[in-house]
């Protein structure tokens, strides 16, 4: 398996986003503001001085102690903000590196298109980071997403193709559908979010060695995440792994649906894929490739039902003043029961994926609760947020 430096060297991007801020902003001046500046922790270091675009706003999110849990638990649970990016969610980090990625190996020129198969947060995300850099977006995804996703973008200028919800293998999965949408064109490229590494390595070069320095060199237990593409959880797997010896413990979430709790318990069978999930964006029917060289390194596995979920999302807005969508809910209870099992005075890091805005039609509608059968998993003193029809 390839080091760390060596799989960044190959792909021969900057330093992104791992780098401080002053390849990005002007330079601060007199040795003494220099010196402060290096010694500084990247995060900190980041937000000084105004960054090149957009583009420079991605990465060096906060990491919020999420305090209500943490006193329950008597243990650390600390949410990696991924809805404060420039584009609200962990996915402006994979779509910088498969843009990039497409760049460096000369697969598209100025003026050309991306095209994305995506259930929206990826698209969201090359919506501006295509924006930012003058080419066309063209995204296909299952038309179960919400409404929300789709309606910002095409605010954001991408052409939209909501499709039929099936399974990967078959031809007219949303997935294949980009593919063949991005060869019918010129100076196009299909940038393959779930089977094109450059997305793992944004989490090698980025997320991980955020949550690194945000934990005071790597004091922290464990981390966890559920997957959609296997980038995050992949990519922070490896860099924390390494950087710590193996010493930090790194565990999948999974939503009702997905087959890669049982594949992990299971040491390694597939099973078929059945039922489904409240949640956007994560769960998945196969091992891709993003997640294939690091499935080994995950320690465990929780599986995550929708009516603990749908809970915490309330109880984050009630406790927290966090208003997380689902994905990033399911994180939190995965988090929280990881701390209970590694025992009073572990610290564990998850990763709030975006904001609940883009779900709040179904999120807070009792109309849509009620269909899901979910109103009752929601405390009744947190009721009172059901808001909406």
């Amino acid at each position: 398996m390839a080091s760390i430096a060596s799989s960044a060297a190959a792909l021969r991007l900057p330093a992104l986003l791992a780098s401080t801020c002053t390849s990005s902003c002007r330079a601060l001046s007199g040795s003494a503001s220099t010196m402060a500046l290096a010694q500084m922790p990247r995060v900190a270091a980041a937000h000084l001085n105004p960054v090149a675009g957009f583009v420079g706003a991605i990465g060096n999110t906060p990491l919020i102690r999420l305090n209500k849990l943490s006193e329950e638990t008597g243990c650390d649970i600390l949410g990696k903000a991924e809805f404060m990016q420039p584009g609200g969610s962990v996915k402006d980090r994979a779509a910088l590196f498969v843009v990039k990625d497409a760049e460096e190996k000369g697969l598209i020129k100025p003026g050309g298109t991306i095209v994305e198969g995506t259930a929206g947060n990826t698209g969201i995300g090359l919506a501006h980071v295509c924006r930012s850099k003058g080419y066309k977006c063209v995204i296909y995804m299952p038309n179960t997403q919400s409404q929300e996703k789709i309606d910002l973008l095409r605010m954001l200028g991408a052409e939209v193709h909501p499709v039929p919800a099936v399974a990967f293998d078959n031809s007219e999965n949303y997935n294949h559908q980009a593919r063949r949408h991005a060869e019918r064109l010129d100076n196009a490229v299909w940038t393959n979010q779930f089977d094109n590494t450059a997305n793992r390595r944004a989490h090698i070069e980025t997320t991980g060695p955020e949550i690194w320095e945000q934990t005071d060199g790597g004091k922290l237990d464990g981390f966890i995440c559920a997957t959609g593409t296997g980038g995050t959880l992949a990519g922070t797997t490896r860099y924390l792994k390494e950087k710590s010896g193996g010493k930090i413990k790194c565990w999948l979430a999974d939503p009702p649906g997905s087959v890669l709790h049982s594949y992990i318990q299971s040491g390694g069978k597939l099973m078929e894929r059945q039922g489904g999930s409240i949640t956007e964006g994560i769960g998945q029917g196969r091992v891709t490739e993003n997640l294939k060289p690091d499935i080994g390194l995950l320690d465990g596995s929780l599986h995550i039902p929708d009516e603990e979920s749908i809970k915490m999302v309330y109880r984050c807005l009630d406790e927290e003043g966090i208003y997380i969508g689902a994905s990033s809910a399911l994180n939190v209870v995965a988090a929280t029961q990881m701390a209970q099992k590694l025992g009073k005075g572990s610290r564990i890091v998850t990763i709030l994926c975006d904001g609940a805005y883009r779900y709040q039609a179904r999120l807070f509608s009792r109309k849509w609760l009620e269909s899901k059968g979910l109103v009752n998993a929601i405390p009744e003193h947190l009721q009172k947020y059901i808001v909406l029809n």
